[in-house]
């Protein structure tokens, strides 16, 4: 039986939000399959920079992701693909959300809504790339109705990299 997923809310980030996501991600645990450490806070603060761009350019981007209190939780979205292997040209959906939160739907409802989003924004389908082992969110493309599709080779870390795809009709 499915329970019903959370309320969220999407916004875009703002220049404080790297700061809650700087700390939300300082979690080895969180960012197991993401290098293992948090990013510098200018790092955060250039990302967020980046997403208000593309959220103003294209309609979407990786969204802040707030639960039913108001209160930063991670970020859900999409975005261009940047690296140059992998899905090269393609939208990439993705999401990171702090450890406290894990196991509560909140990433499924939000990457729901990104979907929508995305969809109206005329983008004709997704990919989502995750690295091997990382079964939850293998987990979630799953619940996204996303299919496995190519595996690449990380270039830096040279394992592999699923691939998953979603086009919408």
């Amino acid at each position: 039986m499915n329970r019903p997923l959370p309320a969220v809310r999407l916004r875009v980030p703002t220049h404080e939000d790297a700061v809650a996501w700087h700390r939300l991600f300082a979690d080895p645990e969180v960012m197991e399959f993401y290098g293992g450490k948090a990013a510098a806070l200018a790092d955060y603060e250039e990302l967020t920079a980046r997403q208000r761009r593309h959220d103003a350019e294209r309609g979407f981007c990786l969204w802040t992701m707030l639960d039913e209190s108001g209160e930063v939780i991670g970020f859900t979205g999409a975005q261009p693909w940047r690296p140059d292997w992998g899905p090269v040209g393609e939208v990439e959906i993705g999401w990171r959300l702090g450890r406290a939160h894990w196991g509560k739907g909140y990433v499924t409802a939000a990457a729901k809504e990104t979907l929508e989003r995305v969809r109206a924004a005329g983008v004709p389908g997704v990919v989502a790339m995750v690295r091997a082992g990382n079964e939850r969110s293998v987990a979630v493309t799953r619940r996204l109705g996303m299919q496995p599709a190519e595996t690449y080779t990380h270039p830096v870390l040279n394992e592999p990299a699923h691939c998953f795809r979603l086009t919408f009709d």
